[in-house]
């Protein structure tokens, strides 16, 4: 299982950051131990001063497929949920200031926490879904899947054509603006719609 996250996929994350406007999809990998489930809490790791969050809508492929026409797109996914795709700004920022990949910044341990998924045919359009991450309660990011920049199923026939998706990969969709740094005692709650499916502690 391999988790797929796109990045700049919001203009005005993408402004936030002084990140040029991606002609296409831009994405990355996190192993499977990146992966952070059931609410458990995240601890923020020692070699990092600056652990920022990025919610966003999460994708849980249901078949295996490859070289998928975008119109069939929607045949790979039922589940949509929510996560939080979790960064070390600064070493991400010396990484880009020497040319170097940075999966270092993005990939480690605990960095995507996961909540809870529902099935998509509870929403009129997964083109048009409202989600927000609250940090002791108060709203940090909004998004709607209305402003991606890619919508999700041209995310999966995209990212399809470079690697085989399969049953219970996920894709992280990208995040809207409003990204920041967590502290130890933050309290992160994620919601779909109104509905709370993440909720966790910063350690």
């Amino acid at each position: 299982m391999k988790v797929i996250a796109i990045g700049r996929n919001y203009i005005d994350h993408a402004k936030e950051l002084n990140n040029p406007v991606p002609q296409k999809p831009v994405f990355f990998l996190k192993p499977e131990t990146a992966i952070l489930q059931k609410n458990k809490p995240f601890y923020i790791p020692d070699f990092s001063k600056e652990i920022h969050y990025e919610c966003e809508i999460v994708v849980k492929i249901n078949r295996v497929g490859k070289n998928i026409a975008k119109q069939f797109a929607h045949r790979y996914y039922q589940d949509i949920g929510i996560g939080i795709d979790f960064t070390a700004r600064d070493l991400q920022r010396d990484c880009k200031s020497r040319g170097l990949p940075w999966e270092i910044a993005k990939a480690f341990d605990n960095s995507a926490p996961i909540g809870k998924f529902v099935d998509k045919s509870q929403f009129e359009s997964i083109n048009n879904i409202n989600f927000g991450l609250d940090i002791n309660d108060k709203t940090v990011q909004k998004g709607n899947t209305s402003d991606m920049i890619f919508d999700i199923d041209t995310l999966v026939a995209y990212v399809s054509q470079f690697f085989t998706l399969k049953m219970g990969d996920l894709i992280f969709t990208g995040t809207p603006a409003g990204v920041g740094p967590v502290k130890i005692g933050d309290r992160l709650i994620a919601s779909i719609e109104g509905q709370t499916l993440l909720n966790f502690e910063i350690k």
